[in-house]
């Protein structure tokens, strides 16, 4: 398995001001895959502790926040002598260790010699509650599923994951139509790293929508056993409902489609609680498209989706071919898919949004802020080259860059780029 952020855990190892390091991500992204990894290629020893699995290790700091100590008793535990130059320490489940994370910041102020990486799952939601949290002491990383660009990587399309990434359009033409299989391939299998492991090995279909299903299972576990009893109910309709929110024409979020009578105050926190565990992608609709775009923020209007493609096509249960081959059996959900695609490739790398005229005649799927400039992007499902609600956006705000992604090759009008959607996440980041 390849994962691009091993090249930030390389940065955050090397930074002359390094904290102690919290990596984010919803239960099964490859949190502990990662830690472990990065390890084994950049530190002599690696020390793991799992704090879930040891009621020792979950009152290792209750007596005091005493450094000394706590690395005499690490050592004890593992049997292993720790040289801070030479050893990672993995703390895991950090969540269930009692003041795990408020001892973070005593390892950064009295100790920072030592290299400190933790996550945990459902961690989001731990900080959330933390009152004693480590503010400014720590330094984090969100890991998501891998993008496409890594699920090239690890079918052995490296060379032309470079040429996306350099943005070589007159190579990428001659594999267009390659890269738009590869594209719904992805649409089926995703990104979860145990369903991307397992296709690589088997090649098996039925086998990878089992894998989804299982984890599936095990989020919808995770509510009952990790969620506060009175949310639980909430939290279960907003998850069963993210399907047909999204295909609507509409995406917005419409607490009337939960149960009739729904109101904002009644799902807040069950909403929430999806976003804290990494389970949902939230993107908020701005007032105005004007820097800073999180000023403009309309939290009262939003998107959800899932943290998955391949995860969100296994809740809908749809037939591997219909994704597989170009047809016409989706309508509004086809839409849906790809915006799913797109919010999940851009989100890895940027904050997201998305924009409506006051009077609703036209809707931007996505707006971003980058290089001084915000940048409207219009998400089509196929090959479709109307763009009625980018052409009203780009008459009324005339944005220096209008993106329009699309199974089309690339291509540059007066007014608007059209990138394909393969290479859409490497847009982030690209001089414009």
């Amino acid at each position: 398995m390849n994962r691009l952020l091993i090249n930030e855990l390389s940065d955050w190892k090397n930074a002359t001001n390094r904290k102690p390091l919290i990596i984010k991500g919803a239960r099964q992204v490859g949190k502990t895959w990662l830690m472990q990894t990065f390890g084994k290629q950049q530190f002599k020893q690696v020390v793991y502790l799992n704090f879930e699995s040891s009621q020792r290790l979950q009152e290792m700091f209750k007596p005091d926040f005493n450094i000394p100590r706590i690395i005499e008793v690490i050592e004890i535990e593992t049997n292993q002598k720790i040289d801070a130059a030479n050893t990672l320490l993995i703390f895991d489940e950090i969540q269930e260790a009692e003041k795990g994370l408020t001892a973070l910041k005593y390892f950064y102020e009295q100790a920072p010699q030592y290299y400190i990486v933790a996550a945990g799952s459902l961690l989001g939601i731990s900080l959330q509650k933390n009152n004693s949290f480590p503010v400014g002491k720590v330094d984090f990383l969100q890991l998501y599923p891998l993008s496409f660009t890594e699920f090239l990587i690890n079918l052995d399309y490296s060379k032309l994951a470079d040429s996306l990434a350099l943005k070589n359009w007159a190579v990428i033409a001659t594999f267009h139509q390659k890269l738009v299989e590869l594209l719904r391939l992805y649409y089926f299998v995703g990104g979860m790293p145990e369903v991307v492991v397992n296709y690589i090995e088997n090649k098996n279909l039925e086998t990878v929508r089992q894998i989804q299903q299982k984890i599936i299972i095990g989020y919808q576990n995770d509510f009952a056993k990790h969620a506060p009893n009175d949310i639980v109910p909430k939290i279960k309709l907003v998850w069963q409902s993210l399907i047909s929110q999204l295909a609507k024409e509409n995406r917005k979020f419409i607490y009337g489609q939960l149960k009739k009578g729904a109101r904002a105050k009644d799902f807040e926190t069950a909403i929430n609680w999806l976003v804290d565990a990494g389970l949902v992608l939230k993107v908020n609709r701005v007032q105005k498209p004007t820097m800073p775009l999180n000023a403009y923020a309309d939290f009262d209007a939003f998107k959800l989706f899932l943290v998955d493609i391949g995860l969100l096509n296994a809740i809908a249960n749809l037939d591997p071919k219909i994704l597989l081959e170009k047809n016409n059996i989706l309508t509004e959900y086809k839409g849906a898919l790809t915006e799913q695609y797109v919010c999940q490739q851009l989100k890895i790398k940027t904050d997201l949004y998305y924009w409506t005229a006051e009077n609703a005649t036209a809707e931007i799927d996505f707006i971003i802020q980058q290089q001084n400039q915000i940048i409207p992007i219009e998400v089509k499902a196929e090959e479709n080259l109307k763009s009625k609600s980018l052409t009203t956006y780009v008459q009324k705000y005339a944005p220096a860059t209008a993106i329009r992604t699309s199974m089309n090759p690339c291509r540059t009008e007066t007014w608007f780029t059209n990138w394909p959607l393969y290479s859409i996440g490497e847009l982030v980041n690209t001089q414009l």
